[in-house]
């Protein structure tokens, strides 16, 4: 029979095995970051700011951020860096307005072949990674400033002098696709409980929030199908593996370049569904679209436990990091602070995540 202090020893086995196990999922700290965040809110912001319209006005933000963080995330997670991804919003966001606006391609071509040339440059990146060694740092930054400049030549080429092209609001209205990339969904629904009381409605009867803007379901649709491929596939294996050494990962059969070409690919084709979303949404694209959201993507991902050297981090921590910065952007039109905080809250978190995602992986490990 056990005795008490068998019971006892026992339990606290299995205490510090669940403790262990917590410390070790790399979304914490951006969970944790999200109560202190919204706590801070709570106390600070309008109370509208956690009406539903309050709410959907921050998840858009995050939704945009939030699927090139998730994409940046898995590259982080392989071990490279992507710092063209802001820029690639931009030359997409051109390619695509040529092919709806100039050549007058419907959606259901001009989408695909948008995503063809993005998944071609972020294919030609890690290609030059791999073939000469340099760090993906230095390869990608080269691409940041050649692809922002490739978009300024592009649309005066194609506009006959400006760096907008406009028109394509006009180009795609009445596409069946359109409804996929634009707007908002569950419209009917919304329509539904506004009538019913059960959310708020203008003296018209029409919902104050027509229904989920379309981004939010592509965020937390590419969230979930990240985190099964990280967690339940074997590409996820091969991804951390990567991460992780990528030669004890070669030399157990991890195709380490393919994986490492397909991550390029992904950011790059993430960077052209968020080019394509807002293009739609906006009704033109412009030069300076994606403005340094590589370095805030990236930011996303290391607050949602990415580290820096690879072979770690979560697609649902990147989630989290992305609606913290949603929260905190769009928060701040709620609040009597300047919205010129938002900077130092910037550096603030990516200083702050580092270095608790550096303490957590030291304890876990045993490292000093």
């Amino acid at each position: 029979m056990p005795t008490d202090a068998t019971i006892e020893a026992d339990e606290r086995i299995k205490s510090e095995s669940f403790a262990t196990k917590l410390m070790k999922r790399p979304e914490l700290g951006a969970i944790g970051g999200l109560i202190l965040v919204t706590l801070f809110f709570l106390f600070t912001a309008d109370s509208t700011m956690f009406t539903l319209s309050g709410i959907m006005n921050f998840l858009t933000p995050s939704a945009q951020l939030g699927i090139l963080g998730i994409a940046a995330a898995m590259l982080m997670i392989g071990g490279e860096f992507d710092l063209s991804i802001g820029s690639m919003v931009a030359f997409a966001g051109m390619v695509f307005g040529v092919f709806t606006v100039n050549l007058g391609l419907p959606l259901i071509f001009s989408i695909p072949l948008t995503m063809v040339f993005a998944a071609a440059i972020g294919a030609a990146n890690g290609a030059i990674v791999i073939r000469t060694g340099l760090p993906s740092f230095i390869v990608t930054l080269a691409g940041l400033f050649i692809l922002r400049g490739l978009s300024l030549v592009g649309l005066k080429l194609f506009t006959g002098g400006s760096t907008q092209l406009r028109g394509v609001r006009e180009a795609v209205e009445g596409d069946f696709l359109t409804p996929f990339f634009s707007g908002d969904a569950f419209t009917g629904l919304f329509a539904w409980m506004a009538k019913a009381g059960i959310i708020d409605s203008f003296k018209s009867g029409a919902p104050k929030v027509p229904g989920v803007p379309v981004e939010v379901l592509w965020f937390i649709g590419f969230a979930l199908v990240a985190t099964y491929i990280l967690l339940r596939t074997p590409v996820g294996n091969w991804i951390f593996a990567t991460g992780g050494d990528s030669n004890a990962a070669q030399n157990s059969g991890v195709p380490v370049k393919r994986v490492k070409i397909s991550l390029f690919m992904l950011t790059a084709i993430a960077a052209s569904l968020v080019a394509i979303i807002t293009v739609i949404d906006a009704g033109s694209t412009d030069a300076r679209r994606g403005f340094q959201k590589e370095f805030e993507a990236i930011i996303a991902a290391v607050i949602g436990g990415c580290l820096l050297t690879g072979g770690y981090g979560s697609a649902i921590g990147a989630f989290f990091g992305a609606i913290i910065f949603g929260m905190v952007t769009i928060g701040l039109t709620y609040t009597n602070f300047d919205q010129d905080w938002f900077q130092v809250f910037l550096g603030g978190m990516l200083l702050i995540a580092v270095v608790f995602n550096n303490v957590v992986r030291k304890r876990v490990t045993g490292e000093r």
